[in-house]
This record gives structure tokens, C-alpha cells and sequence, in this order.
């Protein structure tokens, strides 16, 4: 390891207000200081300045102003460009706008920047990339455009990539890393630290070894730090940690992510069905996964597609309006079940001023209780061990929410009407579609994932459905029994 390699963790972090020192940033750095506002975004008279500079055609004006910038700061520059004018802003900025910043680019800002990019100028920057990053630029391609990619790439590069893009998309095969280090079981710590520093072509980027048998099967792994320390005629075996968390290839990303939550893992091998190392996992790449599928999730729920403000608009377009026709169909469902009391509706106006309220409140309980549920499965905290014991607890809480809302709501409907009877029946029916919404809300999630089907994206539909139909079924029925009228 370089001298640069090991002093970089010490360096001053300009995204970091506690570690800043101003006196010791060099110059460039403290003029991108200049250009983040305190949430570390770009500022817009510096967005402005940088549009400026490239329609003057003054491309050494905005070379100067964007070269300071961190590589995800310019990826935030060409994001933050409209889309018609992203095209002039990448080519005045020339090699600034390499791999790195290739790397960071939303993913349908990428996909238009790749578009105008030739295969070997892809090759090369794919090149200087690790593997999972180079897959998630190449991976969206075209099959054509994507093999003249991997024609134009060293052989060992496109061995590499071709492997990556061999295994499923969002597992654990497509998000690990090739490059690692490992060494044999027998070796000793002077041995190891000699393969360090005499192997030219070694990752500079790592924090544990990787120690494994003749079969090339992790054994255990060693924190770096602990080689530094340790004795040369120490094993390897004496100071490397047995107990070990390995990522099956094929496992989801989502399954990857709560590995490293649960066990706070740094890093982790990626082992074969035959349980041999085939690549690393870090907690970088995690974070990433974390985010995307806790957003993914969200948006899911309400029907908005990828939720991407750069996402093209006919995309958008197709991902909402079958959410919408959807839900239209179950809106009609609750449509049915007013027309079946128009009778009862004539006879008592404030019925129709009040049913939206049972069915709105309704609605938001379940809700809740799904976003709640989902939620859970997501994170594994639902299991077939504790199903039951979850379907209770919502239980008990949608139980006192409808008690505490029905009280409110029927000695309100009560007093501003003037008839106990009505205040009675709405608070009845809140009652009965609160409860019914606490038990949708949880149900439904749990029987889509019992039948392997994403609960994010079917359950919302089926959930308001029913809460919209119960709560005006609970509150007209009850009217219509008790015999209320005008």
C-alpha cells in the first residue's frame, strides 16, 4: 500500500462541518466549500454560473469553476441540468465527467449520458470502475450496444463483467465486488503483509482478508489492522476470526442489506454453490441498496412507478395509470354499495355529508396498519413465528383507535344534528370500519407475501377497497336497520 493510501483516512473531509479546518484545505477544495450550501447541495447561482459559462461557449470558464467539485457533485451538477442542455454541459466539461461521476448519476440521467457515449470510451471507463459499478452502467444497454462494450474491453475486464451480468439482476452476484484480497490458510502475517505491499497489481481499497483453503473456500477473515499489529511469525489461522458471514451469489440485494445491518458487517464474502470466494460485498454498496429499496417500497405503495423526477415522462405515465384504472375498478366496488341504499340516502340527507367520513378515517387506518406491515416483512421482522402475535397487536390497536374516534365523532354528529341515533350509528360504523381496516391492513400484506407476491405494490388497492366498502356498508346498513330518516 502507498503512502497516499494510508494517510487518505486522516485527510481533512470536506463533508464533514466537525473535521473542516479551513487553514488546511488546499485551495480547490475550499473554493467547492464555497460553491455546497450547508446541506452539502449545490447552491443555484453556482448551477447558473456553470449554464452560463457553457452557453458563452466559454468551456475553460466552466471547467475551472466545476473542477473542484467532488465526482457526485458533478453527477448532482448534470442531474440538476435540464435535460436538453446536459448534452452541452458533459462535452464542455470534457474528461471531468469520467467514470466516477458516470458512477453517481441517477440512473435515467445515466442511461441518456451513456446513449451518446462510443463503446470504446464506455470500455475504458467501465475499466476504471470496480465491477459493480461497471455492471450498473452496462447493464441497461442494449444487447448490441452492449456487446461492442464488452468487445472493446481487456479480456480479464470483460470476464469479468460478463460473469456479473451471468447472475440475476438486484442479487448478490451483480452488486459484489471481483477485486479482494485472499491468502492461504498456512500463510503466516509476515507472509501476508509482504503479498501486500509486493503485489503491484493488488485493490488498494479493503479492510479485511480473506482467508481461505486449498479449495480456495473462506475459512475466516482478518481485519487489517490486526495484521498490522501482529507479530510476522504469527498464522494467519491464530489471528483471523472463525465466525464469518457469507453471502450466497444468488442471494436478493434486499436479503444482502439486512445481513449487514443485522450483523454491523463492513464487509462480506460472496461464496458459489460450492461455497468457494467469488467476490466481496462492502457496506458502501449496502447503503445504496438501503436507500433504493426503502424508497422503492414507498413509492410503491402509492402507485407513483420509479418516483424519479428524471424518469421520462411516457414511463411515468404507464407506471400511475394502471394503478389508476385499477383503483378505479375498486372504487366502482364502493359505488355498489351506496347504490344499494338510495332509499335510505333520500330519506336523510346528512348520511351522504357523512359518509365520506367513515370511509376517509377508515381508509387511513388501514393505511397505517399496511405501511406498518409491509414495512415489517421488508425488515424480516414478521415471521411465521410471530404472525399471530402480529395480527393481535395491530388488533389492539385499531381497537382503541376506533374507540377513541367513535366517541369523538358520534358525540359530535350528536350535538351538531341534534340525534343521538345518528351519533350512535356513525360511531358504530367507525368503530366496526376502524377495526376492519386494522385487520385488512395487516391480512392483506401477510397473504401476498405468503403467495410470493410483492405486498408493497398490491396491497394499497385491496386494502381501500375494503375499507371503503365496509365503512359505508357499516354506517348505511346500521342506518338503514335502525330505521333512520329525515
Amino acid at each position: 500500500m502507498s503512502e497516499t493510501d494510508t494517510a487518505a483516512p486522516d485527510s481533512p473531509d470536506r463533508r464533514d462541518p466537525d473535521r473542516r479546518d479551513e487553514a488546511l484545505l488546499p485551495e480547490a477544495e475550499q473554493a467547492a466549500e464555497t460553491n455546497l450550501d450547508e446541506d452539502d447541495r449545490l447552491k443555484p447561482e453556482f448551477v447558473s454560473a456553470v449554464l452560463a459559462a457553457v452557453e458563452a461557449e466559454d468551456d475553460e470558464a466552466a471547467r475551472a469553476l466545476v473542477e473542484p467539485l467532488h465526482p457526485a457533485d458533478i453527477a448532482d451538477l448534470l442531474e440538476l441540468t435540464p435535460e436538453e442542455r446536459r448534452a452541452d454541459v458533459a462535452a464542455a466539461l470534457g474528461d471531468l465527467v469520467g467514470a466516477e461521476v458516470l458512477s453517481e448519476l441517477n440512473e435515467h440521467v445515466r442511461e441518456t449520458m451513456v446513449e451518446a457515449l462510443a463503446p470504446e470510451q464506455l470500455a475504458e471507463f467501465a475499466a476504471e470502475l470496480d465491477t459493480d459499478d461497471a455492471v450498473a452502467i452496462i447493464e441497461d444497454l442494449d444487447k448490441e450496444d452492449q456487446q461492442a462494450v464488452l468487445e472493446a474491453m481487456e479480456p480479464e475486464d470483460r470476464a469479468a463483467i460478463e460473469s456479473a451480468l451471468s447472475y440475476g439482476e438486484e442479487t448478490a452476484g451483480r452488486l459484489m465486488q471481483r477485486d479482494l484480497v485472499a491468502v492461504p490458510e498456512h500463510w503466516t502475517v509476515g507472509q501476508t503483509i509482504d503479498y501486500l505491499r509486493e503485489t503491484v497489481d493488488l485493490t488498494s481499497d479493503f479492510w479485511e482478508i480473506f482467508v481461505v483453503d486449498a479449495a480456495h473456500r473462506p475459512v475466516g477473515t482478518c481485519r487489517l489492522s490486526w495484521v498490522m499489529r501482529c507479530p510476522r511469525t504469527v498464522a494467519m489461522t491464530d489471528v483471523m476470526q472463525r465466525e464469518q458471514t457469507l453471502i450466497p451469489v444468488d442471494m436478493d440485494q434486499e436479503e444482502v442489506a439486512l445481513r449487514f445491518q443485522k450483523y454491523a458487517l463492513i464487509s462480506a464474502a460472496v461464496v458459489d454453490p460450492a461455497n468457494r470466494l467469488v467476490g466481496m460485498i462492502t457496506v458502501d454498496d449496502v447503503v445504496h441498496i438501503i436507500q433504493e429499496e426503502a424508497g422503492e417500497d414507498i413509492l410503491r405503495l402509492s402507485g407513483a412507478g420509479d418516483g424519479d423526477i428524471n424518469e421520462p415522462v411516457v414511463e411515468s405515465y404507464k407506471a400511475r395509470v394502471r394503478w389508476l384504472l385499477s383503483n378505479l375498478l375498486t372504487a366502482l366496488v364502493a359505488s355498489t354499495v351506496i347504490a344499494t341504499f338510495e332509499g335510505a340516502i333520500e330519506r336523510m340527507v346528512a348520511l351522504a355529508t357523512l359518509m365520506p367520513i367513515v370511509a376517509g378515517v377508515g381508509g387511513n387506518a388501514g393505511t397505517q396498519t399496511m405501511a406498518v406491515t409491509v414495512r415489517a416483512l421488508a425488515t424480516n421482522q414478521i415471521t411465521a413465528s410471530n404472525t399471530w402475535r402480529a395480527i393481535l397487536r395491530e388488533l389492539r390497536v385499531a381497537l382503541l383507535n376506533g374507540l377513541t374516534v367513535a366517541a369523538v365523532i358520534g358525540t359530535g354528529v350528536t350535538l351538531f344534528f341534534g340525534n343521538v341515533q345518528l351519533g350512535g350509528v356513525i360511531a358504530a360504523a367507525m368503530m366496526a370500519n376502524i377495526l376492519t381496516a386494522g385487520i385488512a391492513g395487516v391480512a392483506v400484506p401477510l397473504m401476498f407475501d405468503r403467495f410470493n407476491i410483492d405486498p408493497a405494490v398490491a396491497s394499497s388497492i385491496f386494502v381501500t377497497m375494503i375499507t371503503d366498502s365496509m365503512g359505508f356498508l357499516a354506517f348505511l346498513g346500521l342506518a338503514t336497520v335502525v330505521g333512520l330518516s329525515g
